[in-house]
């Protein structure tokens, strides 16, 4: 059996890292979104 959550750190910033949230339409608007809330932290 193996566990569900294996952490990599590159899979982590390429699926959810700043330049990723970047490139897409949807993920500017992520970063707008989490701008306007006023996180600290806008991604990986």
């Amino acid at each position: 059996m193996s566990l569900t959550y294996n952490p990599k750190k590159k899979k982590r910033a390429n699926t959810h890292g700043f330049l990723r949230r970047k490139k897409t339409k949807t993920g500017r608007q992520v970063l707008q979104k989490r701008r306007r809330k006023g996180r600290a932290i806008l991604s990986v």
